[in-house]
């Protein structure tokens, strides 16, 4: 009865197979084969078992190494395109095989069955299926990178088209039940078939005789959209129609689907293996460098938005949407519930399936909605002056169909889905324990969908800005930047925030919104009390004042925002009064103004954003008002600014550091050895310092005073902020009295005319010695010149503002005069809230929001940008693209930490509540 019992097994019922997997990379029958012997043949039995020994794909990605690949390319580059050719022909033989996918379970029984029938080596296609995807996954890569720009081999081997007789082959009947209908208004003809005149292969156009059998690289998108609907492999068998096991429904409910077939994570694990290849396929795109990103597009991508039938367009759109918005609200299993105890990512190893799922469908959908490339490109509707480029269904049919959704239950759904994954790590960040819990691994995916979202589709928009929660997404977008604008691998995504919150800021949906408050729990170190714009002004000050310069490229996008949203502001507090006015001074240094030509323009938003609140709100915001008044010499220095001005300030300011330095030094050795109280000592060499340095500023100020007014050191040095909580005095005791400099008219265009004479006779010539010192404040080989100085600070709006000053500052005065200086302050805003100055002002402008408009460039950029996540992702468990000549962008390489204990532990014990068999193989 024994006698079909195998005779040698190398280890337990053959539950590992170490010895063979070894074999493989140590013997001449294994992976070095490939390269050693040439023309192996496709029938030979070397191949079989690339599909019979690896068990997970931490096998494959470590067993077959890039280098092995790279090597047989070189050597036997037939070799690589056998194993291609063998190993998708068993792919699709076995999908359309009746004993694919074997039937499996997870009880203990079961496990015990498929390891008996692996003992009488019974085939296991499932197992063979996910093997040829792995497979492929690790090779097609390397190919890609080898390959470069010049794809003679991919077209080879992957897109060459062959033609036979009609008679040897029958013509499928095509039926395409489709599940739910969504709008196409003139698109009716979205599959009529139109040539592609992309394709790799020749299209000339010929009589027909011979029947031309779709190639390699079209069969096998085929093949991965049949693997994601495949009952018993990605779908439950219970939803199999007779003997039709694919069966292209919608995984989860949500958008376009009421059912909802429950998580399970055998089969979430074959869906990831199954996107997994999907993405690698896309990446292509990802080895041909920036310049000919859309001159050369990518065969596979523009195959998957431009070729793939409408219907599954529609289904893997809504099950990679449904999948991600369904993220937090689904069933509770191990992995989930060891993912919410604290510090669990310190010790046990592994991840959720249903975790990883999420975010390669994320990571899917980016890259499908992101791609813009030769045909894909979109393309204007009507050709007239304010349309917009818009992406069609022959163009890319994902964009074109996310576009066309309407139904306000749909939006809902998105919406709730997008915020709960903020919330989530919102949540994380506002731990209790700081680091106890991991962050969302896919937060950063599922802010770029967000942003294709509210780019592509107006209606979801329009929808979100009149929702309650505008407020709230604003605020979670906002604290996301807060978090990461020190980590410089995230500031990227620092930049494509600042885009969103540009986009968002455009519309006057978002103004109206910004009078209520944020409801959501923000973090305490970033909390403001007041209105969403409050917490706006106080978080966007936050990221300029805590960066140091480290992120200039989202300066402008953050500051346009405010622009675009000024005209809303009311009532802002004293706190973000004084932001602003901090800001505007911060930007007015002649340090930061000299240091790039495009500075000044910072200066010009901000003056905007002043004109806008006086203009259309200017009784509503006393302190703003108020604390532009008080701030009144740094915009008349700044009407009279000039280069040599500039260089005389830079040259006082790092006069006064350096004396500082030096009375710090002085004081430092006059104190005696011996101290009581190291505190107090602290205490009393602080407060020696903050005086020394006033002293020194206040004594240089006066030195090197001329004709011409110079800003106090206070107003330049933005290195230390005022406290937000006080309020200076407008006149200080040892100040000038200021009436003699403002022009108090009651006329505007006076008032103009002698500003314009005032900053007329500022205007002087700048020696040769200046340039030569203006030549080392400019970055990046910029040299400011007068006339650069001139034509920019020519055009800044200062006149309404200087205006304001003309007519409150006098009043401002005299009330300051009249009464104690402790009932000063709320006297004044007392007093600002019930003036008018309709008869000083010239009318309001009509509003032109900034919106954020695509170029070329940051189409690439965004592309990068999404390409870079995914890639850092890919890095562990498996390594994906690692050891690949990326070209799209640089791949910078840190220096491995040493493994700390932690490690040791996951290493023991993380099996114990790993969700899958997957090891965290490394390349």
């Amino acid at each position: 009865m024994f006698s079909k019992f195998p005779q040698k097994l190398t280890a337990p019922f053959g539950l590992l197979n170490d010895e063979a997997k070894l074999a493989f990379r140590s013997r001449p029958e294994g992976i070095s084969k490939l390269a050693s012997t040439r023309n192996i043949s496709e029938t030979d039995s070397y191949w079989d078992q690339y599909f019979a020994l690896f068990d997970t794909p931490s096998d494959v990605f470590s067993l077959i190494s890039p280098h092995d690949i790279r090597r047989a390319l070189l050597d036997a580059p037939e070799n690589i395109a056998t194993l291609i050719r063998v190993v998708t022909s068993r792919l699709f033989n076995l999908v359309s095989d009746h004993t694919f996918p074997s039937q499996t379970g997870a009880s203990v029984a079961s496990y015990a069955t498929s390891l008996i029938k692996a003992a009488y080596s019974e085939r296991n296609t499932t197992k063979e299926v996910l093997n040829s995807i792995r497979i492929l996954s690790r090779v097609l890569p390397v190919v890609f990178e080898v390959e470069g720009e010049s794809n003679a081999f991919e077209l080879e081997v992957l897109w060459k088209k062959v033609e036979v007789d009609e008679d040897s082959v029958g013509s499928p009947a095509t039926t395409e039940t489709i599940q739910f209908v969504i709008e196409d208004e003139d698109e009716d003809d979205v599959e009529t078939g139109q040539e592609d005149t992309t394709a790799p292969q020749s299209s000339g156009a010929k009589p027909k005789p011979r029947k031309t059998l779709p190639s390699l690289g079209e069969k096998l998108f085929t093949c991965i959209n049949d693997l994601l609907f495949c009952c018993g492999f990605t779908l439950p068998t219970r939803i199999q129609v007779d003997h039709y096991k694919i069966n292209y429904v919608i995984w989860e409910k949500g958008v376009g689907s009421t059912s909802d077939p429950g998580p399970n994570h055998a089969f979430d694990s074959n869906k990831t293996e199954v996107l997994r290849l999907l993405l690698v396929l896309l990446s292509r795109q990802i080895y041909v460098t920036p310049s000919s990103l859309f001159t050369k597009p990518s065969f596979y991508s523009l195959h998957v938005v431009r070729k793939t039938p409408r219907r599954d367009v529609l289904t893997l759109l809504c099950s990679l949407l449904n999948t991600v918005m369904n993220s937090t609200t689904s069933n509770i299993t191990i992995g989930s519930v060891a993912g919410k105890l604290p510090y669990n990512h310190l010790v046990f190893k592994g991840e959720d399936s249903r975790s990883a799922l999420v975010g390669m469908c994320l990571q899917v959908l980016c890259v499908l909605l992101d791609f813009q490339s030769g045909p894909a490109r979109d393309v204007v509707a009507d050709g007239g002056d304010n349309s917009s480029p818009a992406p069609t269904a022959h163009t890319n049919a994902f964009r074109y169909f996310l576009a066309k959704l309407h139904r306000t239950q749909d939006f809902t759904f998105i919406l709730d889905g997008i915020t709960s994954i903020l919330e989530q790590q919102l949540a994380i960040s506002n731990d209790l324990l700081p680091g106890s819990r991991k962050s969302v691994a896919y937060v950063p995916e599922a802010i770029i969908f967000f942003w294709k979202a509210i780019e592509l589709n107006k209606k979801f928009r329009a929808y979100l800005l009149d929702s309650d929660k505008s407020v709230d997404v604003l605020a979670y977008l906002l604290c996301y930047s807060l978090e990461i604008k020190d980590k410089p691998q995230q500031h990227g995504l620092c930049r494509a925030l600042s885009y969103i919150i540009q986009t968002l800021s455009a519309e006057p949906a978002f103004g109206n919104k910004l009078s209520s408050s944020v409801k959501i729990q923000v973090p305490t170190k970033w909390a403001s009390s007041g209105s969403a714009a409050d917490f706006m002004i106080n978080a966007i000050y936050s990221i300029v004042a805590t960066t140091s310069g480290a992120l200039n490229s989202i300066y402008p996008a953050l500051i346009i925002a405010l622009s675009n949203a000024a005209p809303y502001f009311k009532n802002l507090s004293v706190v973000a009064s004084t932001r602003l006015i901090q800001l505007f001074t911060s930007f007015s240094n002649p340090l930061f103004l000299l240091s790039d030509e495009s500075h000044p323009r910072l200066l010009f938003f901000m003056l905007e954003i002043f004109n806008s609140v006086i203009f259309h709100h200017l009784s509503d915001n006393p302190n703003l008002l108020y604390s532009i008044i008080t701030a009144h010499k740094t915009f008349e220095d700044l009407g009279t600014f000039t280069l040599s001005r500039g260089l005389r300030e830079i040259k006082r300011v790092q006069l006064a550091k350096e004396e500082q330095a030096r009375q710090a030094e002085r004081n430092r050795k006059n104190e005696p050895t011996n101290s009581g109280d190291g505190t107090e000592d602290a205490h009393a060499e602080k407060t020696r310092l903050l005086q020394t340095e006033s002293n020194s500023a206040l004594e240089l100020s006066r030195e090197t005073e001329s004709s011409a007014r110079e800003p106090d050191s206070d107003d330049i040095d933005d290195s230390t902020g005022d406290d937000p909580a006080v309020t200076r005095p407008l006149m200080s005791p040892i100040s000038e009295a200021p009436t003699a400099s403002i022009t108090a008219t009651a006329t505007s265009e006076k008032a103009r005319g002698k500003m314009r004479a005032r900053r007329s006779l500022s205007l002087d010539t700048t020696s040769s010695v200046e340039r030569i010192a203006a030549a080392g404040i400019g970055r990046n080989g910029f040299l400011p010149t007068q006339e650069w100085v001139t034509s920019w600070q020519q055009g800044l709006p200062l006149d309404t503002v200087m205006l304001v000053i003309s007519e409150l500052l006098p009043k401002v005065q005299n009330l300051q005069a009249g009464r104690q200086k402790a009932s000063t302050t709320g006297t004044i805003t007392d007093f600002l809230q019930s003036v008018t100055l309709v008869d000083v002002l010239p009318p309001a402008p009509p509003l032109y929001p900034r919106r954020f408009l695509w170029s070329d460039a940051s189409v690439v950029w965004l592309t990068s940008l999404i390409w870079g996540e995914i890639y850092v992702h890919g890095m562990s468990p498996l390594g994906i693209w690692n050891s690949t000549n990326v070209r799209l962008f640089f791949v910078k390489h840190t220096p491995t930490q040493q493994r700390q204990i932690t490690e040791t532990m996951s290493s023991v014990v993380g099996g114990l509540f790993s969700p899958a068999r997957q090891g965290s193989g490394r390349s």
